[in-house]
């Protein structure tokens, strides 16, 4: 068959590990046979990226602001054991974190429904999407070793020199300090952002925070969700039948382990991680989540919502059987080239990607999946496989419908 063509690139952002052994044959497999792929590439390989002083990761985020659609592959966050594992330079900042601010959007990030994979949540009928801030807090958070007793302030400095004060702690002894921060401007995009991601697919829409708490830092996004709403979005969100609210994170955790789902929960950036991570796992692996960062000016870069699998890849580069999902790598593909056939007005590019989507869902549904799977399927007697070999026979099975298409 003739490969389909393609107007504009992808962003292609290679990874780490065995996500990067799983992205490579998700590209070679079940994209290239079928599409002339084009894609501006950037290497975000732990070691090219030391390489190129992270320039790298900056190079492919302003290529996401040109081109507007861009892939990404998981990619290593060094802690200290990574710098001396990899002997790096230094230990660079999250990529993620890197693209997350220079494109200031939202991540949303949704369940891979399959029919045979039940959520461990038995009330979840529908799917519950998140939606993480990408700006500020702990990713962009100051931190200081504190020696010795003395006096730790908050203090700003007015661009016209005058002070502000705040003290943190008289400290006696030996401790640690941090300090966050977030912009009214960014947080006005996150809200701008969650509250039409959830006009467009009608669902209502939930922001949690703690401003029972911190009365200032949280408050401000508590006020802002509530102006954006009443001025931009109260009128469309009544028209939709469709509704806003505001809760404490602890309501927030409450009401999604008991309800149906079938919403948008907006979290700030550290507990959308941790809340993302909880609803991966709650609808049966990680590897189950579609992730997408979503900017104000409509740049979107998808990604699979899970690791680089560490441990799957020192097996694999051992001879071992690495059973590693790619089910959110080969999603993210699909997810890519259907916004940039979408945008380009290439329906044929759509509907392969659409196609593929419904292939690889249904080759699980068939009772072929991986281990992490198996855990959790109600289909009977399932047949395990390896990521690389499922990959393997979503190829044929798509090859066989593009060259025997249903009537």
């Amino acid at each position: 068959m003739e490969k389909i063509p393609m107007t504009t690139p992808l962003v292609e952002m290679d990874g780490d590990e065995m996500a990067a052994i799983l992205w490579k044959e998700t590209k070679e497999k079940l994209i290239k046979p079928f599409v002339d792929l084009k894609v501006d590439y950037y290497d975000l390989n732990l070691r090219n990226r030391d390489a190129t002083d992270d320039q790298v990761t900056v190079d492919a985020a302003m290529a996401t602001k040109k081109y507007g659609v861009a892939v990404k592959c998981a990619t290593i966050t060094p802690n200290l054991e990574r710098v001396q594992e990899y002997n790096l330079k230094k230990m660079w900042k999250s990529p993620n974190g890197t693209i997350r601010a220079l494109l200031d959007g939202t991540v949303f990030r949704a369940p891979i429904l399959i029919r045979g994979i039940e959520p461990y949540i038995k009330s979840w009928k529908e799917p519950i999407t998140l939606a993480r801030h990408a700006y500020g807090d702990l990713y962009r958070a100051t931190e200081m070793r504190i020696g010795g007793p003395g006096k730790c302030e908050l203090v700003f400095t007015g661009a016209d020199g005058t002070e502000h004060r705040e003290l943190i702690h008289q400290f006696d002894g030996p401790g640690v300090a941090q300090g966050v921060h977030n912009l009214d401007r960014s947080i006005r995009n996150f809200a701008r952002c969650c509250m039409s991601y959830a006009l467009d697919v009608k669902q209502d829409l939930i922001f949690s925070a703690k401003d029972t708490i911190s009365k200032v830092y949280d408050r401000q996004f508590r006020d802002i969700f509530r102006e954006v709403f009443m001025e931009e979005f109260m009128e469309a969100y009544s028209q939709a039948g469709i509704t806003y609210q505001y809760c404490l994170i602890d309501d927030a955790v409450s009401r999604a382990v008991k309800s149906p789902g079938g919403y948008v929960w907006a979290c700030q950036n550290y507990d959308g991680d941790v809340m993302s991570d909880m609803l991966a796992t709650a609808y049966g692996s990680a590897a189950m989540m579609t992730s997408v960062l979503v900017s104000p000016d409509g740049k979107y870069e998808y990604e699979a919502a899970h690791g680089t699998v560490r441990r799957h890849y020192y097996r694999y580069l051992e001879g071992g059987v690495a059973s590693t999902n790619p089910l959110a790598i080969i999603m993210a593909w699909c997810n890519a080239l259907i916004k940039r056939g979408e945008l380009d007005g290439s329906e044929a590019l759509t509907e392969f990607a659409q196609m593929l989507k419904r292939t690889t869902i249904e080759t699980v549904e068939s009772g072929i999946m991986t281990a992490d799977l198996q855990k959790v399927t109600t289909i009977r007697k399932p047949q395990v496989v390896t990521g690389l070999r499922f990959i393997e026979i979503v190829q044929n099975r798509l090859t066989k419908r593009l060259e025997c298409p249903a009537p």
